[in-house]
């Protein structure tokens, strides 16, 4: 009698391959990339550098001589995981900040469950949660250029350097959704801060927002998105489910007191929502295999999200919900899909 293999999600049914995904979603993120380096200059692309060189060169080393098999970084899932890392990192993110950030990643969070496929939790946001909570003030110090593309004028920023060859200067911003959660607290309204801030859709959508490297500009996500689904890599069950989500919360609270929540639009545009719906939540291992679990998964990840936001400590909640969803994926994948069901029903 053959031996059947057993293993763990993700299971491809199809001639696609793992090194073959995990070059598509590297393609996806490239927009994100070369626009945060475009407008960061020269710390992004230190940041970038340093966390997927030491992503995968962790791997090697704990695939090689301690867990005592084949390298697995021919998959190319440690350079994603790398590119994700540094994208979740503000720019001024000091070199051994992010080296912890590789360690927590490759080695807790994915090759102590036995690597890809065999992981939990998306290794990516484990570090970055992690670093937030270890070294909160180098997590929320969000450096951002002088030189950033201003929609009112149509003037580009110089790239990675000056006009006379030197790096560009930088100033130390504030994320618009901690501008909001802050000037709420004290008293002030939405319409006070849109006024003071000029929180204009436009310069969300097209300009540099102060937050993280992969915060910088929407179209940039969008666009890997756009790749994701014409490569059929992704389904947009989850991603739809979290902005549906978050635009229902958040418009329902806005319709209830305009005067002290933000609308739908500025907590669709704000933040690492989008970057974690399009790369994160729709990770293979992580996330449910049945259309019905995904959109519990992605409605959960909204609602968890725009409870940490307008609730919680944190001014933004993208990471714990899509790790808090993550932890219901085995319970998730047990919902099978419907033509099983009404199998089961016959017999």
């Amino acid at each position: 009698m053959d031996k059947l293999l057993i293993s763990p999600a993700p299971h491809l049914h199809s001639k696609d391959s793992t090194r073959r995904i995990m070059r598509d979603v590297i393609i996806a993120l490239m927009p994100s990339v070369l626009v945060s380096v475009y407008f960061a200059g020269l710390s992004a692309l230190l940041v970038l550098v340093v966390s997927v060189a030491g992503c995968v060169l962790l791997e090697h080393l704990i695939a090689r001589y301690l867990m005592k098999k084949k390298t697995t970084i021919s998959d190319l899932s440690a350079v994603v995981t790398g590119i994700l890392l540094a994208l979740n990192l503000p720019v001024s993110s000091p070199w051994w900040m992010v080296l912890i950030g590789c360690i927590v990643a490759i080695g807790i969070a994915k090759m102590t469950f036995g690597g890809l496929g065999h992981n939990l939790f998306n290794p990516a946001l484990v570090a970055r949660v992690f670093l937030l909570i270890s070294f909160p003030v180098q997590m929320t110090n969000w450096t951002v250029s002088n030189s950033i593309f201003r929609p009112d004028t149509w003037e580009l920023p110089k790239g990675l350097l000056g006009a006379q060859g030197q790096l560009l200067d930088a100033s130390s911003g504030a994320t618009p959704l901690g501008i909001i959660k802050e000037g709420l607290a004290n008293g002030m309204t939405m319409e006070t801060l849109s006024q003071q801030h000029d929180f204009s859709y436009w310069h969300m959508l097209f300009g540099h927002i102060d937050g993280s490297m992969g915060e910088a500009s929407v179209l940039a996500i969008l666009a890997g998105l756009f790749y994701l689904l014409i490569r059929k890599v992704i389904r947009p069950v989850i991603p739809l489910s979290i902005v549906i989500t978050v635009a229902l919360f958040s418009g329902i609270l806005w319709l209830t007191d305009p005067s002290q929540y933000a609308d739908p639009i500025f907590h669709l545009l704000t933040g690492g929502l989008l970057l974690g719906a399009v790369f994160m939540a729709t990770d293979y291992t992580t996330s449910p295999m049945s259309p019905l679990g995904m959109i519990i998964f992605g409605v959960g990840i909204g609602a968890v999200t725009m409870v940490i936001r307008i609730w919680g400590a944190y001014p933004e909640g993208v990471s714990f919900a899509i790790l808090f969803m993550n932890a219901l994926v085995p319970l998730l994948n047990k919902i099978k899909p419907f033509p099983y069901q009404k199998e089961v029903s016959r017999g």
